[in-house]
């Protein structure tokens, strides 16, 4: 429930950096979401500070971490508008801060498991290494994925995406863990896919109007247009010195 405040902070950076314009249509779909996500996970439940606070500040965190990211990949002077140039600059340092905390949680278990280090059988030490490897691959790809989604529309788009992913795990746990969902709940669901097929319907007609203006910008702007209309604007002042 405190996680569904993720989308508001992504929304207050994008304001405060100004690479969203406020507009009352975006925050209904920001409030729409938040709101609908809230009811949706909402439950009768023990209340924990520390855990709230770890979870808030996470969320706070988050919406730092992809409204800058927005701007590294957006800003031309930095050239990394490719997916992988970012990840080739991000993930060195994403590993650095990681690593630290895999050796104090998880390196004492890890060094002495038989699964890995200590391994006795070839087939399951083939099998953990070819988990972990596919497990790379997905990681990759969904980081070059993220990255490629905010450099083309921005972080508020891939933070309503994530929270689609969210609505359709609760909805899977529902459906295969026997999860109830009371009534509360499913007017949260419906409130979530209203915000979010309401951006959608807002990102199409963004798009269609940008469109639309510009052909004529690229025919101005294009090199051979230049030199044609350079052309005739020559040829007429010959004429005119004749």
């Amino acid at each position: 429930m405190t996680k569904s405040s993720a989308v508001l902070f992504i929304l207050i950076f994008s304001l405060i950096f100004k690479l969203e314009e406020l507009r009352a249509a975006l925050v209904l779909v920001v409030l729409l979401i938040a709101g609908g996500l809230f009811m949706f996970t909402y439950k009768s439940t023990q209340f924990n500070v520390e855990g709230f606070a770890l979870v808030l500040a996470a969320s706070f965190i988050g919406g730092i971490r992809w409204t800058l990211t927005q701007m590294l990949l957006q800003k031309a002077e930095l050239g990394l508008q490719n997916p992988i140039d970012t990840m080739f600059h991000l993930q060195p340092l994403m590993f650095l801060g990681l690593f630290p905390l895999f050796a104090v949680f998880e390196g004492l278990h890890l060094s002495t498991s038989e699964k890995i280090f200590r391994f006795q059988d070839t087939g399951l030490l083939l099998r953990v290494l070819g988990s972990l490897f596919l497990g790379g691959i997905l990681a990759f790809g969904l980081g070059f994925s993220e990255f490629l989604l905010v450099s083309r529309t921005s972080s508020l788009t891939l933070s309503i995406a994530g929270i689609f992913k969210e609505v359709c795990t609760l909805l899977l746990a529902a459906h295969l863990l026997g999860d109830h969902i009371t009534l509360v709940n499913w007017l949260g669901f419906a409130l979530c896919l209203s915000g979010i097929s309401l951006h959608v319907a807002l990102k199409v007609l963004h798009s269609r109007g940008s469109s639309g203006s510009k052909p004529l910008k690229s025919l101005g702007s294009s090199p051979d247009m230049e030199l044609l209309l350079r052309t005739s604007q020559q040829e007429d002042e010959d004429n005119e010195e004749e």
